[in-house]
């Protein structure tokens, strides 16, 4: 079968002084969600997934609408500061090197929840349930970069990393997997759609 990890389009920025932030889709976002379904609209897809929060929900709505299919919401690819009060673009912190851009540079963990151990092995878990379930099926994720830092880090056999790469807005990532549990990388940061449209792909290119 074939998994599709699909990071969710630009969000907006939201910091709350109490709650959580969980912010939707920018107008940017919502267009790189629609460029997206173009994209994918010659693929078949058997399911659609997507984390709980809004910007991954909103990123599923086009192509499932496209697809003609239900979108699944499964907790267990939330990402890793799925309660935070402040949800800031990575953007936008590294162009005023705020404090929370270095600590990403330095790799540290800020998540209160969960360590990155039972992070990495609450994403795993769910995404091998997902394989056993579409054996010889295409079924697409919408979920967040660390949720796909985290599996491709399993595949690859890399250690525990919430950051090892960079996945663009929108990105596809796509993983082969055999009934036999062999899995490999097929593409990782898939942004043809993004090309020539004028919007952003994020931190390291521009379309």
């Amino acid at each position: 079968m074939e998994l599709m990890l699909i990071r969710h389009g630009l969000p907006v920025r939201r910091e709350l002084s109490d709650g959580i932030a969980d912010p939707e889709l920018a107008d940017d976002g919502h267009a790189q969600a629609r460029h997206l379904t173009e994209y994918l609209a010659n693929e078949a897809i058997d399911a659609i997934y997507t984390s709980p929060l809004r910007r991954a929900v909103q990123t599923a709505e086009p192509l499932a609408a496209s697809k003609g299919l239900a979108i699944n919401v499964i907790d267990s690819v939330a990402e890793w500061d799925r309660n935070s009060s402040q949800y800031v673009p990575i953007e936008e912190l590294k162009a005023t090197n705020d404090p929370r851009w270095q600590a990403m540079v330095r790799g540290e963990w800020s998540a209160h929840d969960e360590t990155p151990e039972e992070f990495a092995s609450r994403v795993v878990a769910a995404l091998e349930q997902l394989i056993d379930a579409h054996s010889g099926q295409r079924v697409a994720v919408s979920c967040h970069g660390g949720v796909i830092n985290a599996y491709l880090s399993h595949v690859l056999g890399l250690p525990l990393s919430h950051g090892f790469f960079y996945p663009n807005y929108t990105s596809i990532h796509r993983i082969a997997a055999s009934r036999g549990g062999h899995r490999s990388v097929v593409t990782v940061n898939e942004t043809s759609h993004l090309r020539g449209t004028g919007l952003p792909m994020g931190l390291m290119q521009q379309s």
